[in-house]
């Protein structure tokens, strides 16, 4: 590469990292023709997949040029950072080159707003068209969707793309009036449900039609920042919730805010960016989506924020004594799903298992059960705790005791 080709990637890698809306793909694109690249049944993010294989993309923004002036974006036009700009071809050709050095296996593509919405997406789209129609490349693609841009142009996009995904920015529009006035909700979810509606009607039409060419297969997803805006973790989930019921979306990404340039709107952070916060919001989606919660079981008005010291599925266990102890012998999988310490895999595994013989603590030690927390909230053979001798805050002194015992630290999370 160029000397002057390195020196945008630094830039505009260095500046695409704020965004964390990558995640595996869910598509199974596959190789056609002899072409470049597979994304069948494999997860194209800076993560490990299921079978543990390291997987990664280049993560770039076309420019970090930026007509808006957003607080809490580093590409706001009033921020004093080095500029640069892709072309089209330049975008082609790394991410062509850097898959056949095997450094990559698929293009997650954002970009600053320059000039107007249209002629950002326009640019995005000729990206992934250029790739998949000129070099054949099978790959995984991630192209960000610019609120504003026409339909035809998102139509376009999602034809060519794995995934689509429209940042929603902030929890709430008097917030986003506050910290980006030049943007609006409306104009944010428009393309959300344009997308989810394109999704749905493509789904149909390959029920119908075989051949039916894919639309967004892995679907779409966006990112909120906690920490700019006063909300509180009720207010934050209380949209994702939205978002998800509404526009079908495969993720909602959580990313703390870090400050980038000094401005009165903005809070000031006395210390490191609030990520133990985003992992609690994280912590609470995938019980919302995995594990059967509903959002007011975890947060409403009486408790609108997530502990710190406790993950929400132990904290909503501790409030609902009354519930348990669960008899992992006879309660359904809904209920033994709620049981902290337990996943949906060793949930699962006991439902199965118990069809031949009475499941024990032994069982559950060898399925993985995390029985320093279980083990006060279920029945079984060999159990040696009755919930009704111990109180809520005994339970929870002895869990975070042990807690702080394995690692000097008080806090909790939902599988360790």
């Amino acid at each position: 590469m160029s000397d002057r080709i390195i020196q945008k990637l630094e830039i505009l890698a260095d500046a695409a990292k704020y965004d964390v809306s990558c995640s595996s793909s869910g598509s199974k694109r596959e190789n056609k023709n002899k072409g470049l690249g597979d994304a069948k049944g494999m997860g194209i993010c800076h993560t490990y997949t299921e079978d543990g294989r390291c997987v990664s993309l280049l993560k770039i923004l076309l420019t970090n040029y930026c007509i808006y002036d957003c607080a809490y974006c580093v590409t706001r036009r009033s921020n004093d950072v080095q500029r640069a700009a892709f072309t089209v071809e330049e975008v082609v050709d790394l991410t062509i080159n850097f898959y056949r050095r095997n450094y990559i296996e698929g293009l997650f593509l954002s970009s600053g707003i320059f000039k107007d919405p249209d002629y950002t997406m326009e640019r995005l789209v000729r990206v992934a068209k250029k790739l998949r129609t000129e070099h054949n490349f099978n790959g995984y693609i991630h192209l960000k969707s610019i609120p504003g841009a026409s339909d035809e142009l998102m139509q376009e996009a999602g034809l060519y793309a794995d995934r689509l995904s429209v940042n929603i920015e902030l929890p709430s529009e008097q917030s986003l009036k506050q910290l980006a006035p030049e943007k609006n909700t409306a104009d944010i979810e428009k393309p959300m449900a344009a997308i989810s509606q394109a999704i749905r009607q493509n789904r149909n039409e390959i029920q119908v039609f075989k051949k039916a060419p894919l639309f967004v297969p892995a679907g779409q997803s966006t990112q909120m920042i906690v920490g700019a805006s006063p909300e509180s973790d009720w207010q934050v989930m209380q949209k994702a919730d939205q978002l998800y019921k509404s526009f079908g979306l495969k993720r909602v990404y959580y990313s703390a805010y870090v400050p980038v340039m000094e401005d009165n709107r903005l809070p000031a952070l006395s210390s490191a960016p609030p990520v133990l916060r985003e992992n609690r919001l994280y912590q609470t989606d995938w019980l919302l989506r995995f594990y059967g919660f509903s959002l007011e079981e975890i947060l409403n008005q009486q408790h609108p924020d997530l502990s710190t010291e406790m993950d929400p599925k132990l904290t909503w266990a501790l409030r609902n004594l009354h519930l348990f102890p669960v008899d992992i012998n006879t309660a359904d999988y809904e209920m033994i799903l709620r049981i902290p310490g337990l996943g949906v895999k060793s949930a699962k595994k006991i439902v199965a298992a118990r069809r031949f013989g009475k499941i024990t603590l032994e069982h559950l030690q060898k399925f993985g059960v995390m029985l320093n927390r279980a083990k006060y909230f279920l029945n079984c053979p060999g159990q040696r705790y009755q919930l009704g001798e111990l109180s809520e805050s005994d339970i929870k002194r002895r869990i975070l005791a042990q807690a702080e015992g394995r690692s000097g630290s008080r806090q909790l999370n939902l599988f360790g």
